[in-house]
């Protein structure tokens, strides 16, 4: 089973993989004799070492390639029927999205995106993953995002379409990315949201963005976290710059879900390589 975006699952599907995570099925033979292919740039950090060492914990043999290797003339059909002869997974962290769909096209083993300039599943998974364990209620919360539209945005809209969440999208009106319904809506203004909000997002911001006008509006300031409600989460997607999307106070706030919150990508990365595995 293939991995591309989190429209393409269902609440019951990604539960599975909740539950795979929760039971640490995962041992070092379950990936026994497996090669996973992984195709990612040198900028990728997080993502990057948690599907290694997550392959290399379950058994399996990674073997990394830079992402510009799919961007030769080679077609990707040829690519994947060549890769099938090795490997038994492949991971693609890709600016382009088409291509990691043609990879899947094509394929007869699973293809994960590990991230696209479209979409970023695996990260926000992960995301409410962790945020379940801290927030059994989490289907119920209220969930922000603030900022222009783009990869996480995306991932979090498809997210709650799927878990029927109730999220609200804070930013001018030019960034609208969808319509107005049951789970997603656009709202100017911040401080409008704040004291309704469960869980405040975040994504690095564009250079369009990086302005004084900008940050009076959407940043997230120590003084603007402490209007969230007590139990309220920040979490800014990594890699998040103090001084822009969030100040340096909010940051560093007791509402910050802090590192140790991404600890869960691992494990999230792990189940999902054997729910793909299991499911093909």
């Amino acid at each position: 089973m293939n991995f591309l975006s989190l429209a393409d699952f269902s609440a019951e599907q990604l539960q599975s993989i909740f539950v795979l995570a929760d039971r640490e099925e995962a041992s070092a033979r379950d990936l026994q004799d497996k090669t996973a292919v992984l195709f990612f740039p040198a900028s990728s950090i997080r993502t990057r070492i948690t599907f290694e060492k997550g392959i290399r914990e379950l058994g399996g043999q990674p073997i990394l390639f830079p992402s510009d290797t799919l961007d030769k003339r080679e077609k990707l059909q040829d690519v994947m029927g060549y890769l099938e002869n090795w490997a038994d997974l492949v991971a693609v962290r890709h600016g382009d999205f088409e291509k990691i769909r043609e990879m899947a096209r094509y394929s007869s083993i699973p293809v994960i995106n590990a991230m696209s300039r479209q979409n970023h599943p695996c990260e926000i998974l992960s995301d409410i993953y962790g945020i379940s364990k801290r927030r059994p209620d989490y289907l119920s919360l209220n969930y922000t995002f603030v900022g222009p539209r783009g990869n996480i945005l995306q991932s979090w809209i498809n997210l709650a379409a799927v878990l029927k969440l109730n999220l609200t999208h804070v930013a001018d009106g030019k960034e609208r990315a969808g319509e107005d319904g049951p789970h997603y809506r656009l709202c100017p203004d911040l401080d409008d949201v704040l004291p309704r909000t469960d869980v405040l997002l975040t994504d690095p911001l564009p250079e369009s963005c990086r302005n004084e006008e900008y940050y009076r509006r959407f940043q997230i300031t120590g003084e603007r976290a402490d209007r969230l409600p007590a139990e309220a989460l920040v979490n800014p997607c990594p890699p998040f710059y103090r001084g822009e999307e969030i100040a340096t106070e909010a940051a560093e706030s007791e509402k910050f879900v802090g590192y140790g919150f991404k600890k869960s990508l691992l494990k999230v990365q792990k189940a999902l390589i054997l729910y793909c595995l299991r499911n093909g």
